[in-house]
């Protein structure tokens, strides 16, 4: 077997259903569970519409590159959402299977281990994607903290020159996972000179952008377009239709980007076996041309942030994110035993901050922090935050 599986770490809900293993909930409340960032809201219908109407595609072999009328739709999105030229659909854009297992397979196309001991770049806390894919492309992990006085942004100014000269992967996520910072202009250009210095390529996680409460976040292409990169050298963003438009189980986004990168990319995913659906394809299709379920889902997330962060806020460090469906709270004392004798006196479930980040460079930055994540309904988001200031009051 791969001797780099054993270097896995317990993924966090493995740490969570541990953590809770002996405990017995308040059996007199009804369970909330805000620990999971899965979208709860309904499935457009033009969506499931789609789906249905094209299940005659499920006789046919799909191609890796997916069909021209979805990487159509995708360069199509990207020009309306970020004012970007017109992509090359053939060079710069490639459907993926959802943003994580392309992540994952990204690292293993770009790792070249041959020459000593590459090392990836991951912001801390993060997605543990980052962390599993580079141990299994042979690469060494390097993470970099994220802080408040920071911005909860990387501190790329902490990385020691020995490790910027083996890296080279950085993995960014924007809006970020767990605390819905986004990058500036400034923050991607000073990303963009360290890639020029060093030959990294950067992989842009942006499965969050579309949930924003004022200001649409910037993107990485964006970004780069700004700075008068159009080509998008050594830069790959990755989206997905899982929560702009509620289909997690579709398993449907793409990326875009360095063409000179997508093709090897293309080669690695055609030997891989990574094609999509052509139902889920029609279907995507469908979800990238129109806007107006994305809006309303938008809205439906702004209303339980206006009501459920100042009321958290009463008791805990909390504040309104830029961006993304997480509220990335401060609590009194350790944050596993918070989160554990919330779920044991109030039937609430909320994810630990520590087990979404690594002890690095003295400190884990995700401890003391509990991410709660404003998927379910209004109704019960509010009932489970009377539910957490009643507990965090019981505990000061």
């Amino acid at each position: 077997m791969n001797p780099n599986l054993s270097l896995l770490q317990p993924y966090p809900f493995q740490k969570l259903r541990e953590l809770f293993r002996e405990v017995s909930p308040n059996p007199a409340l009804t369970p909330v569970n805000l620990s999971i960032g899965e979208p709860k809201h309904a499935t457009p219908a033009l969506v499931t519409d789609a789906l249905v109407a094209n299940l005659a595609g499920l006789a046919q072999y799909p191609a890796t590159q997916g069909s021209e009328a979805l990487r159509s739709a995708a360069a199509s999105w990207l020009s309306r959402r970020y004012g970007l030229r017109a992509l090359d659909i053939q060079r710069e854009i490639l459907p993926v299977n959802g943003s994580r297992e392309a992540l994952f397979a990204f690292a293993q196309a770009v790792i070249d281990p041959s020459a000593g001991k590459p090392v990836v770049i991951s912001p801390n806390p993060f997605y543990q994607i980052y962390e599993g894919a580079a141990l299994l492309a042979g690469a060494e992990p390097y993470y970099v903290n994220c802080l408040a006085d920071q911005r909860f942004q990387p501190d790329w100014a902490s990385v020691p020159e020995a490790i910027w000269q083996r890296t080279q992967l950085v993995f960014v996520c924007s809006p970020g996972n767990p605390t819905g910072s986004v990058m500036s202009l400034n923050d991607w250009q000073d990303l963009f000179e360290l890639s020029d210095r060093y030959g990294f390529v950067i992989a842009s996680d942006e499965c969050y952008s579309e949930i924003y409460f004022d200001t649409p976040p910037l993107g990485g292409l964006e970004a780069a377009a700004t700075l008068g990169r159009d080509d998008f050298t050594n830069l790959v963003m990755f989206t997905s239709l899982s929560k702009r438009s509620n289909v997690p189980g579709m398993r449907s986004g793409f990326v875009a980007g360095d063409a000179r990168v997508l093709e090897k990319f293309l080669l690695y995913r055609t030997y891989h076996g990574s094609a999509m659906s052509p139902a889920i394809q029609a279907a995507s299709v469908a979800a990238w041309g129109d806007e107006a379920h994305v809006e309303h889902n938008r809205q439906l997330y702004a209303e339980k942030f206006a009501a459920v962060t100042p009321l958290i806020a009463q008791a805990l460090d909390v504040s309104l994110p830029e961006a993304s469906f997480y509220l990335w709270a401060k609590v009194p004392g350790d944050d596993a035993e918070f989160a554990r004798e919330l779920y044991r006196e109030q039937h609430v479930t909320v994810l630990p901050g520590s087990f979404l980040a690594r002890d690095a460079h003295g400190v884990n930055p995700g401890a003391g922090y509990i991410r709660i994540a404003l998927v379910a309904p209004l109704a019960d988001c509010l009932e489970a935050a009377h539910r957490v200031v009643a507990f965090a009051r019981s505990r000061a």
